[in-house]
């Protein structure tokens, strides 16, 4: 850890970052990943509707997650940006399948104008390190 005590995430299995920014930092007993949008990160390719772009992006996030020391059972808040909320169903029904174990995390979703390379989702999560 630095003086500030935070490390950053490097994940191959997660999208590399595309900005002035970390794929995640740890810092004390936490995990907070960046937003994790639906892009492949072998290839960074978008492809799917609002079920397969919920699936991949939180594939990354789950990447993000446990490079940085957690899981998702450890998930204790969430934050779904939908670019249009008539997929809140359809979403909802993938990440369910993530969160099916234990308590659920705290969420909050919600319809913004874009997200970036105008993908349908981008999810963020704090965790608890394991």
């Amino acid at each position: 850890m630095d003086k500030l005590n935070k490390v950053e995430i490097k994940t191959t299995d997660a999208p590399s970052a595309i900005g002035p920014y970390s794929q995640g930092i740890v810092a004390g007993p936490f995990v907070y990943s960046s937003g994790q949008i639906p892009a492949d990160p072998k290839t960074g390719e978008i492809t799917g509707g609002i079920s397969e772009q919920t699936f991949q992006s939180l594939t990354n996030l789950k990447a993000v997650v446990e490079a940085g020391g957690s899981d998702m059972e450890h998930v204790i808040k969430t934050t779904v940006f939908l670019k249009n909320m008539d997929d809140f169903a359809a979403m909802n029904e993938v990440y369910a399948k993530f969160f099916s174990e234990g308590i659920k995390p705290a969420r909050s979703a919600v319809q913004v104008a874009k997200l970036p390379k105008d993908v349908l989702v981008e999810i963020e999560a704090i965790a608890l390190v394991k």
